[in-house]
């Protein structure tokens, strides 16, 4: 394993500085992310990304390096999938384009402790109960099988019991007060809508969280290189979104590709201890191929139109 306690103290630090950076200098304001916009931060964060990787494979070696470069091109890829549906919460409560930047901010940061304390929990049965792998490798084989086979979903955030129980428990205001999740009214707070849409987000990254958190355990079980490759991949999730945000219906063989992709990792950890063990090499080339056909196939075909209602929903 690599990562001391100054290693994660330095890396911690280096999280916080980039988000305060985000948040406090270059989006201070609540604006429209545009196209270019969320194209120039993607590459920064991607560049960021492999710059780590590097000094992963320099400090740590080769094998640490390519552990970090395929656990963070399937936390990466596995990650678009929450792009479809923060679209979808985020048209579903009809959500204004200024404001999502925001809440996408807020629900990272979520995110970085829930998956913390998810990777913690999963190494540690893991050393304990090793058989458990096997479990989680079952687990990816049927997900992605469930990826691959299943059509067209309806997304119905208020159906969801965290929801429902948030939206009881806490007053909220019938409409939105700009960017702002809590108001204070008639002298006590109330939510607004947009704490309504941040607890959605929250709530799917957990749904994902349990497909991808399992799926790097199948290159490592380094609970640093597992941790930085989530979090860049994280960290990069809000401007994949709204690079893609208006061309999704484009890479309609994508939920496909990443479907077998979590077969393949599935496959990978149920050889682990086997003399048909998958080199991290191989699976890297495999992950990165799989991906590439279904970006090429998309692009390729045409997808029948289907139309599509949305609008705003009273929480």
């Amino acid at each position: 394993m690599m990562g001391d306690y100054w290693t994660w103290i330095g890396f911690g630090v280096f999280v916080l500085a980039v988000l305060a950076l985000d948040l406090g200098v270059f989006h201070r304001k609540s604006h429209i992310v545009g196209f270019r916009e969320a194209l120039g931060w993607t590459g920064v964060w991607v560049t960021l990304a492999l710059l780590f990787g590097a000094g992963v494979w320099h400090f740590a070696g080769p094998q640490k390096g390519l552990e970090f470069f395929t656990g963070y091109l399937i936390e990466y890829s596995l990650s678009a999938d929450n792009v479809f549906v923060f679209a979808l919460i985020f048209s579903y409560f009809a959500v204004p384009a200024q404001w999502q930047h925001k809440v996408l901010f807020w629900g990272i940061i979520g995110a970085l402790v829930m998956r913390l304390a998810m990777i913690g929990l999963g190494v540690a049965l893991i050393h304990r109960f090793s058989w458990i792998l096997y479990v989680f490798a079952a687990f990816l084989i049927f997900t992605g099988l469930k990826m691959v086979f299943r059509k067209g979903e309806e997304l119905h955030p208020e159906s969801n019991p965290v929801v429902r129980w948030f939206t009881k428990a806490v007053s909220v205001t019938p409409s939105f007060h700009q960017d702002r999740f809590f108001v204070r009214t008639d002298g006590r707070w109330v939510a607004t809508p947009l704490m309504v849409v941040l607890v959605c987000v929250e709530m799917s990254d957990l749904v994902f969280a349990v497909d991808s958190i399992p799926a790097i355990f199948a290159i490592t079980l380094d609970p640093f290189i597992v941790y930085t490759s989530n979090v860049f991949a994280i960290l990069g999730l809000r401007s994949l979104y709204f690079a893609l945000a208006g061309m999704m219906d484009r890479f309609h063989h994508l939920k496909t590709g990443l479907g077998v992709v979590l077969a393949f990792v599935g496959v990978k950890m149920c050889l682990v201890h086997t003399p048909y063990k998958i080199d991290t090499l191989v699976a890297l080339g495999v992950v990165a191929a799989i991906l590439a056909i279904a970006v090429a196939t998309s692009l390729l075909s045409k997808r029948p139109a289907v139309a599509a209602t949305a609008g705003r929903h009273s929480v």
